[in-house]
């Protein structure tokens, strides 16, 4: 016979696997109706943190809505970086779509409940999730359904494109900027980019540009690995072998990966997939060279440190499998988003403590030049170390300071420049003063590392 303490024991975990059992029967796929009910139904439920937006409309015309969390929606707070999440990209891989939609759920009831650890990273950042950046392919996928959903079908957008090899490629202009000394961050896109990409790649790189997005994930299915950039190879593909192709960046790109796959229940095992990937991250050209691919142009067009994450074998989990997903990775989903508060993150000012926008800040010993956004602030990934650090902007002096940045919190670091000596000045007729020496004006003699 129980005793009472056992009943209540046994009560309280009846009670509980219930409620599990609650919770999992709400785990299921979302057509593109059941997703925008969903986006605003948490709009509804937190109106004080969460706006629904769109970015733009897929060829059939759906709206790419995007569900922002952040204490003060709609605005950029300066200091306060930008994240985002991308699901969906290609149409028939659909947990990470899934995913997001209950990670949105998950804010807005842990941000409601009180949860410290919630509340304090909505407080700090603005996060910016799109469950589908394809959702006329995802109807194509989800018409055939888990049980029948072929390897292709629907992976493409309603033009058949896939939208993960449609971005300008800008790794060739980079790779020859590297031979020739050329510029290092924020490369131009060529001309009449706009009529070359489909109207969902549009979008999202007009989002790109509207928004300073720090540090960014997009979301795929067909294998279990967090990858890294460079996707592209820098080397001619040659049958049988892959080559690494490193960024500049390629130390912080693999703690943002292992930060992913070590929090995720299994991908950091490595053997998933009949595929075995070391500590569960990898290079992408080391796996595979891929042109055009958004995690690329995200580091070579903005600020923005973007990896990729293959979250399952099946690209059209059953609904059965969500639950178990979802608990899979939420964890790895908060903790990659708190990455986005290491490093350094400050504001670059003139004289008169006006910000500067597009101001260049340079890390010696990392050829990857960060740039200040509208407000004047900045941000930049860094692991611990003591690192110098340039602001630089045109007609003004660089300035130059050292840092040490830890593990925990990014380290603010703000710069105050001059302007520099008007030219008139530089070529004034010297004129001896009362002990002969000259009076003329010198120009200083370390305008900065360029």
């Amino acid at each position: 016979m129980l005793s009472g303490c056992s009943l209540i024991w046994t009560g309280a975990l009846l009670l509980g696997l219930q409620a599990l059992l609650t919770r999992a029967s709400d785990f299921q796929h979302h057509g593109y109706e059941e997703m925008v009910r969903a986006l605003f139904a948490v709009q509804s439920e937190c109106p004080y943190i969460a706006r629904v937006y769109s970015i733009g409309r897929s060829v059939e015309g759906r709206h790419l809505y995007v569900l922002e969390f952040s204490d003060n929606p709609g605005v950029h707070e300066a200091l306060e970086p930008e994240f985002k999440y991308v699901g969906n990209m290609h149409g028939n891989e659909v947990l990470g779509r899934e995913l997001l939609i209950y990670l949105s759920k998950f804010l807005c009831e842990e941000y409601r409940s009180g949860n410290e650890r919630i509340t304090r990273l909505i407080h700090d950042t603005r996060i910016h999730i799109l469950p589908s950046m394809n959702p006329d392919g995802y109807e194509v996928a989800a018409r055939q359904g888990p049980e029948f959903n072929g390897y292709l079908v629907g992976r493409g957008n309603a033009k058949d494109t896939d939208l993960n090899r449609n971005f300008p490629d800008l790794n060739a202009l980079m790779y020859y900027y590297e031979r020739h000394s050329g510029q290092n961050h924020h490369l131009p896109l060529p001309d009449n980019w706009e009529l070359q990409v489909e109207p969902e790649t549009l979008a999202v790189i007009k989002w790109m540009d509207n928004y300073n997005f720090v540090l960014s994930a997009n979301l795929h299915g067909g294998a279990v690995v967090a990858n890294y950039p460079f996707d592209k190879s820098r080397e001619p593909r040659i049958r049988g072998r892959t080559t690494y192709s490193t960024t500049p960046d390629d130390k912080i790109f693999r703690k943002l990966a292992k930060t992913y796959s070590y929090a995720h229940s299994w991908m950091h095992k490595g053997w998933n997939c009949g595929d075995y990937f070391d500590e569960g991250i990898t290079n992408g050209a080391s796996w595979y060279s891929l042109s055009k691919g958004m995690q690329d142009f995200n580091y070579l067009h903005t600020n923005c440190f973007e990896i990729t994450l293959e979250l399952s074998c099946d690209k059209f989990p059953p609904a059965t499998a969500l639950a178990n997903e979802w608990l899979a990775n939420r964890e790895a989903l908060v903790s990659y988003m708190e990455q986005v508060h290491h490093g350094i993150k400050g504001m670059v000012y003139d004289e008169n403590n006006n910000p500067i926008t597009n101001a260049e800040i340079s890390v010696t010993g990392i050829n990857h030049d960060m740039t200040s956004g509208p407000d004047g602030d900045y941000f930049r990934l860094l692991l611990p170390g003591t690192y110098t650090v340039t602001a630089s902007a045109p007609g003004y002096q660089a300035f130059t300071s050292t840092v040490t940045v830890g593990p925990a919190e990014a380290v603010q670091l703000h710069f105050y420049l001059k302007l520099q000596p008007k030219v008139s000045n530089l070529h004034t007729k010297a004129h001896p003063n009362k002990k002969g020496h000259s009076t003329a004006k010198v120009p200083p003699t370390n305008l900065g590392p360029r």
